[in-house]
């Protein structure tokens, strides 16, 4: 039976009246790249802040690793990784200080930050851009510095929220064989989405429509069960069903 990374049940967030999120249930196993299609609004971020601990749920349950998101949010933040949409980076600061900050931010310390920050560096390839200050990198090279930042301590999950809105076709493409090899050395990864394309990347697909999941399965199970020939087309006849 294969290790589940991820569990929710029942997960739930109202804003008011609103219900951003409502009543998902699902399970990441180790290992695999879990993704969440849907267009803007669909819930996608309110779900990710909520299993990173950075949203308390309405109601509703789940576990990251093992460890409950409402009793043990600091030892979450140790084994995950999380990079939002808007990447959270520094402007003011030069890749090297971007990288040394979030290094101590998930708990890196002297010599173990030392060796993760040169790490970084060197498998980014950003080595040569150390100096420069980040609101000065084009967005690929900012995205690519946002995933350096988030890994750098080696998160047993990597959350990635939209992580290649905005950026160039090449820069997506070298995105997703850089998360390909997280995943070859045991990163579980959870990200989300609205590129249609990008979904058939995934190793199992999440389709989110106003706060619920309404499919859920493997590319090729999901294409065949409903008799499409791309994610987009399966996509377009669950929303307008």
């Amino acid at each position: 039976m294969e290790n589940i990374s991820v569990t929710a049940t029942n997960l739930t967030r109202a804003f008011g009246d609103f219900v951003a999120v409502d009543h998902i249930s699902f399970d990441v196993y180790d290992g695999e790249i879990f993704g969440f299609l849907g267009a803007n609004g669909a819930g996608k971020t309110t779900t990710i802040r909520m299993l990173c601990g950075l949203l308390l749920p309405t109601a509703g349950s789940a576990t990251i690793e093992g460890l409950d998101i409402y009793k043990n949010s600091y030892e979450i933040k140790k084994v995950i990784g999380y990079m939002s949409q808007k990447f959270s980076l520094y402007e003011d600061l030069t890749v090297s200080e971007n990288i040394e900050f979030f290094g101590g931010i998930y708990g890196l310390k002297n010599a173990e930050l030392s060796t993760a920050h040169d790490q970084a560096l060197l498998k980014f390839e950003l080595e040569a851009h150390r100096n420069r200050l980040t609101r000065d990198l084009p967005a690929g090279w900012k995205q690519r510095l946002a995933l350096a930042c988030c890994t750098m301590h080696e998160p047993k999950i990597l959350f990635l929220d939209e992580p290649t809105g905005g950026v160039d076709p090449i820069s997506r493409r070298e995105f997703w064989q850089t998360i390909y090899d997280l995943t070859k050395k045991g990163t579980t990864v959870f990200v989300t989405t609205h590129y249609m394309d990008e979904a058939e990347y995934c190793t199992r697909l999440s389709i989110m429509h106003e706060g619920r999941i309404i499919a859920i399965g493997e590319p090729q199970e999901l294409k065949e069960k409903y008799n499409k020939k791309t994610i987009q087309d399966v996509f377009i006849k669950l929303v307008d069903h």
